[in-house]
């Protein structure tokens, strides 16, 4: 909670000219993408709420894989490269990740990381596809893997608190999340 706190100043400057850092203007741009869309907020949060559910290594694996693969979309994306289905492919992660929650489903945890993977590539290709011309790739990029990190985590202790709190409670998040995902397939 800490480190968002300390971030919302460079949010409040996340446009070029401000007093003329350009890097500050890249990196805050970045950390701001994932949160400027619900598709990307809900994604995020939904891993870290399935990663708490499936617990153990899952908590931090799960979260590290999406970033990972996340970062390699990015890259692919940032480059120009067709990649046709994108807007559908996150769509489809927020439907599935919001159903895994709500469904609490266990996977192992190699096919819970192959999973998010595959979602990850789409929501990364978005980032790199969206980055301004004029922000530095490797800043612009740091933001948003900082931002997507803080919202998995943000995910895990939400889903944590719940579990200690409320049985349902996350479920009912995973069904909201779900049904945000059919909405997004019919805009």
């Amino acid at each position: 909670m800490g480190a968002i706190l300390l971030a919302l100043p460079a949010l409040a400057q996340a446009h070029p000219g401000h007093d003329g850092h350009e890097l500050t203007w890249d990196f805050s741009g970045g950390f701001a993408h994932p949160f400027s869309g619900w598709d990307h907020l809900l994604a995020m949060i939904a891993v870290g709420l399935w990663a708490a559910q499936l617990g153990g290594r899952a908590r931090w694996l799960v979260p590290a894989a999406f970033v990972s693969v996340m970062t390699l979309g990015a890259m692919l994306g940032h480059t120009g490269v067709i990649f046709l289905g994108v807007e559908q492919g996150i769509a489809a992660s927020v439907l599935v990740l919001g159903l895994l929650v709500a469904a609490a489903v266990r996977l192992p945890i190699a096919a819970g990381v192959a999973l998010v993977g595959v979602f990850a590539i789409f929501h990364g290709f978005a980032h790199g596809a969206e980055m301004p011309a004029t922000a530095g790739a490797l800043r612009y990029g740091a933001g948003f893997v900082v931002a997507t990190a803080l919202l998995h985590a943000a995910g895990v202790g939400l889903g944590v608190l719940a579990a200690r709190t409320s049985a349902n409670a996350t479920r009912y998040a995973g069904w909201a999340i779900a049904a945000s995902g059919v909405l997004m397939f019919a805009a």
